[in-house]
């Protein structure tokens, strides 16, 4: 049983001992702590927050302890219930609140879940904010709201319909043309609230829809990381139902993923690649991804005459990175679509518009999309921390070891070869060092990884 608590919030599995797990008491303390930092912030006795959950278990649950825990600190609530992470955000400055709250584990199973923190622009807060948040939190100096001081609870049920609208309405989604292309796609929401938005946008635009676990549940039927691995009857059902192609997203629906029409994967690398194809098409611009993702943005970029630029691995430092450079797209290797058009999140809404008018355009099928990109295979693997492994200390001795090579350690290290890469860092999600390998094949990328993986092994050894 886990709990960790970073800059970006607190997540955690469910049940447990406080301090050790994400249980009643530690939501209540870092929902009130949240609530300490949010006045400060906007200056406001009384400030706004939005809330909205994914489907997983728990939710009702956590909803209901961080809820009531902020009337209690005298925060007005708005209430979206059953949402998505880019629904809050979007929601966030639309109903100018001071912030924003979701309560989603990602991709982590269902025993997981995490509040996850958001500024007023509905984006997720600096490492100055979060550390201010988390040292609330270990204070527990919290001074609750006297009874005429409580806050007020509007429920809000049609966000995401909102959300779908906001969609239709950006001038790069091509409505008429998606709905004369006929197409069919199988989606699978993995029980979780994109079983609800996805179909429905996808409907919006007269795409015809085959349903794949898309009851909002909370009972994930497989590991819902959207990873080839866990996606082996999303792919079956794509050739069954003979459709155009399949969709599939994690349970809070910022990460995006499609199979092919003879169900194979395109490769969640491939959903940005594909997607600012397609902008870039249209707005000439630079484009940004974290360090940890394929270069085949890059070259992307590059044929439309943009520059592409890495940033650290996280949302918050890929946004501050497209301000930074006036990037017209971005986001992460993982899935991640940030159009800043819509707003600076990960949202697979928007990418799913996105990918539907790149085929109208292109009229080719999503195999045939997929071989027009630069081929590119990667290796995600990752080595369990143990209690007291210098880490730090043995990245810097990589570091020292490849310092002829060209080298980047803006976040971890990453070590750019001719023809292939890798990228060690701490997970600010789970206790791991992952090890991302890219390289022509998959043997090469996935040797790649065990190469490195056993020199970590060795210099662990060394620093023991």
């Amino acid at each position: 049983m886990t709990l960790i608590k970073s800059i970006s919030g607190i997540r955690g599995t469910i049940g447990g001992a406080p301090g050790d797990n994400l249980t009643p008491l530690d939501a209540v303390k870092f929902a009130s702590a949240y609530a300490i930092w949010i006045k400060e912030n906007s200056g406001k006795s009384a400030p706004k927050v939005v809330i909205g959950r994914d489907a997983r278990i728990s939710g009702a649950m956590i909803q209901s302890l961080v809820q009531n825990t902020l009337i209690g600190m005298g925060c007005h609530i708005v209430d979206l219930g059953l949402s998505t992470t880019p629904t809050v955000e979007l929601a966030v400055p639309n109903e100018n609140a001071d912030g924003g709250i979701i309560l989603t584990a990602s991709h982590n199973p269902k025993q997981w879940n995490a509040l996850k923190l958001l500024n007023n622009k509905g984006e997720f807060l600096n490492g100055a904010e979060g550390q201010k948040i988390l040292d609330s939190a270990e204070k527990e100096d919290f001074s609750y709201a006297d009874v005429d001081d409580l806050g007020t609870v509007e429920v809000i049920e049609n966000y995401i319909d909102r959300h779908i609208k906001m969609v239709l309405d950006m001038p790069v989604t091509q409505i008429d043309a998606i709905k004369a292309a006929g197409f069919k796609v199988v989606v699978d929401g993995v029980n979780s609230t994109g079983g609800i938005a996805i179909p429905a946008l996808c409907k919006a635009l007269g795409v015809e829809v085959v349903e794949l676990y898309c009851d909002p549940t909370g009972h994930f039927p497989h590991n819902p990381e959207p990873l080839k691995e866990h996606l082996g009857d999303l792919c079956k059902a794509v050739k069954t139902h003979n459709a155009h192609f399949g969709i599939t997203v994690d349970p809070d629906v910022d990460r995006l993923a499609f199979v092919d029409e003879t169900g194979e994967m395109f490769g969640e690398e491939y959903t940005l690649v594909a997607c600012a194809d397609y902008i870039l098409g249209h707005n000439k611009g630079n484009t940004v991804s974290n360090l940890s993702s394929s270069r085949a943005l890059r070259d992307v970029t590059e044929k439309h005459g943009g520059i592409y630029y890495a940033a650290a691995v996280g949302e918050v430092n890929v946004v501050q990175k497209m301000k930074d450079q006036g990037a017209v797209i971005g986001g992460e290797g993982n899935g991640g679509i940030i159009y800043p058009d819509s707003h600076y999140g990960r949202d697979a809404l928007v990418g799913v518009a996105m990918f539907l008018s790149l085929l109208t355009e292109k009229k080719m099928k999503v195999s045939e999309l997929r071989a027009s990109y630069p081929s590119y295979f990667m290796s995600k693997k990752k080595v369990q921390l143990v209690k007291g492994m210098p880490v730090d200390a043995i990245l810097e001795d990589i570091h020292t070891q490849y310092k002829s090579e060209e080298v980047t350690s803006i976040d971890g290290i990453k070590i750019d070869f001719a023809d292939q890469w890798v990228h060690m860092r701490k997970s600010n999600t789970e206790p791991i060092i992952r090890i991302y390998t890219e390289a022509p094949s998959q043997k090469t990328a996935d040797d790649l990884a065990d190469r490195f993986i056993a020199e970590l092994e060795v210099i662990a050894q060394q620093h023991a």
